[in-house]
């Protein structure tokens, strides 16, 4: 009989992280790197996706590579993918992680300000999805992990423009895996609540912001990135083959008030 961990290895299998370069993509590459996959990450940062894959294929002894891209950028977007596939031989898995907050009441926040959020966090994801299509379809694993956030299901204020953004992630994680169902490709979704990163060094630092998040998270604390190992490995991996089209929602509890 075999082992029931098996079915979470991922060996010979390339993984493209978007964003993977720190926080919580930095967190999923390691996962999906110690499970046995290449991987590729994306950064729009010059030089930091290449440094942050030459230390992650130190660590996890897998070939990994990193790619200078600004997921809004078409042409970028499809440059990119297809040098990954041609440099480590395919895409088996995405994960979309890459994304961006504007925070301020919404009369404060600026038309460019709306656009910028939704370019990065639903345009770039989009891209993404369309840029890999062939290579996911040619896949024999074929699997789409879009980050998304709680917000996708509830409110906050001053968030218009991310909640806004991550509400569509999960409808469009709803309709690809519609669509790429027959291809036998699984897009599914992850929403974090309050995690420890840099994008919520802001609120990290206000006392009086963090505890009324720590008030509203059912445990009493913020999340770790390193929390969300198991999950993208189990939707990368083939103990997940028959899910697709849903959210794993890992927030602490905050939701389920």
């Amino acid at each position: 009989m075999a082992n029931t961990l098996d079915q979470f290895r991922l060996d010979g299998r390339v993984a493209v992280i978007t964003g993977g370069n720190r926080g919580l993509g930095q967190a999923l590459a390691e996962a999906l790197a110690g499970a046995g996959a290449s991987i590729a990450i994306l950064s729009r940062q010059p030089g930091a996706a290449a440094v942050a894959a030459a230390q992650l294929q130190a660590s996890a002894g897998v070939p990994c590579r990193g790619y200078t891209c600004d997921v809004t950028a078409p042409e970028q977007v499809e440059a990119r993918v297809a040098q990954i596939a041609a440099d480590l031989g395919g895409v088996d898995i995405l994960v979309n992680n890459a994304g961006i907050n504007i925070r301020g009441p919404i009369e404060q926040l600026t038309p460019a300000d709306f656009q910028q959020v939704m370019a990065t966090n639903v345009t770039g994801v989009w891209l993404m999805c369309r840029a890999a299509a062939a290579h996911l379809q040619a896949s024999r694993h074929g699997r789409v992990i879009n980050i998304g956030s709680m917000l996708s299901l509830v409110g906050l204020p001053n968030r218009t423009a991310y909640a806004s953004s991550k509400g569509a992630i999960l409808q469009l994680t709803r309709a690809l895996a519609l669509e790429w169902a027959p291809h036998r490709v699984t897009v599914n979704a992850i929403l974090p609540g309050p995690f420890r990163t840099e994008m919520n060094e802001q609120l990290l630092n206000d006392p009086a912001t963090y505890q009324a998040f720590i008030s509203r998270i059912p445990l009493g604390r913020w999340g770790e990135p390193e929390e969300l190992a198991g999950a993208i490995l189990f939707l990368a991996s083939d103990a997940a083959s028959f899910m697709t089209g849903t959210a794993l929602v890992i927030d602490g509890g905050w939701t389920a008030r």
